[in-house]
């Protein structure tokens, strides 16, 4: 669980736990050996009240209407985060046959239809663009999902994420994904975030960079705040080349109107970890899921803080477990690379 003592800044933090912390939530990634690239799985097959909130402006996601509190269904049985941009988003139906076989969804009479809500990040930046996950690499990830504390880092739909391009992907460092939890009075909130932002991380205890923009010299951090602030012009981006993706799960008992609200209110959590952030290149999407298996919750105001908090070590923790790769003339240092310079 969370911890503070040792200071997150600390590039050896002790663990500061995980989404499996939370009860009825099983994780699972794939990584393509071809080129950094993956998915990642949030398994609930019991189902988990779900909302989404988005945002950043350009999303590329599956199954999120459905969520809305309006609309009919309240519960999913997983949540697929993958790299490879929309072309991604073909792994949930490798999720959806997985959890089909094993006769887990909502019952529609002529089967059990698994509702598997997802999003993608952009990565096709790393390496050979036309290797994506598929649905075959969704099938993988359920297949290597558990309750043991999720791998960090280069890996799933990590792999090939980036932090800090907004002046360009040879200025950027590596991104990846992390994971965190909270406990207070007997109720878990944890998170799990594949962040691939246009801007910086923060540690959200110091406000120090950790990780994005590199000065032109490729050595030292640049800080983007600072210096679009001081007028240095940002690079001409494509849209929705960047995004942060994750799931926050609680196992407090939440309608869908307050799985909503836990939702947004994690959104806090990235605007204190990664600046700028909701960009119009970034696409940033939290899921929220609540098993119930707590039976209780302590009100929203504790359970929002608690999300915010998850989801910004969550963020931290991406950076700090990243390793830094080149491929080709491209290469993308991790935070602990800048360390040793």
């Amino acid at each position: 669980m969370l911890t503070y003592t040792n200071g997150i800044a600390d590039m050896n933090p002790t663990p500061p736990g995980s989404i499996i912390d939370v009860r009825g939530i099983e994780v699972g990634h794939d990584t393509d050996p071809r080129r950094p690239t993956g998915c990642t799985v949030v398994l609930a097959q019991a189902g988990a009240v779900a909302a989404v909130d988005v945002r950043g402006a350009a999303p590329g996601t599956r199954e999120t209407d459905l969520l809305h509190p309006s609309n009919l269904v309240d519960k999913v049985h997983a949540v697929l985060l993958a790299g490879g941009s929309a072309w991604g988003l073909d792994a949930a139906s490798g999720v959806m046959a997985w959890l089909e076989a094993r006769g887990v969804g909502l019952d529609v009479k002529v089967g059990r239809l698994p509702i598997v809500p997802a999003a993608v990040l952009f990565d096709l930046l790393v390496g050979d663009a036309r290797i994506r996950p598929d649905a075959a690499a969704g099938t993988r990830a359920c297949e290597a999902a558990s309750t043991q504390a999720p791998r960090e880092g280069n890996v799933g739909a990590g792999a090939g994420a980036a932090v800090g391009k907004i002046f360009g992907i040879h200025r950027a460092m590596k991104g990846g994904i992390g994971s965190a939890s909270v406990t207070v009075a007997g109720v878990t909130v944890g998170a799990l975030v594949a962040c691939n932002a246009l801007g910086d991380v923060i540690d959200p205890n110091t406000a120090q960079v950790v990780a994005g923009a590199r000065a032109a010299d490729g050595l030292h951090l640049l800080d983007s705040r600072r210096a679009l602030l001081a007028g240095e012009p940002p690079q001409p981006l494509l849209a929705g080349t960047n995004t942060t993706i994750g799931v926050i799960a609680t196992d407090a008992t939440l309608t869908k109107t307050q799985a909503h609200r836990l939702a947004m209110m994690g959104h806090d959590g990235l605007a204190r970890s990664i600046n700028p952030v909701h960009t119009m290149s970034d696409g940033d999407t939290l899921f929220a899921l609540a098993t119930g298996h707590a039976g209780t919750h302590p009100g929203m105001m504790v359970l929002g803080t608690m999300a915010a908090e998850a989801v910004a070590m969550a963020v931290l923790r991406a950076v700090q477990a990243a390793r830094g790769i080149r491929m080709g003339d491209l290469y993308l240092p991790c935070a602990r690379d800048l360390l040793k310079v």
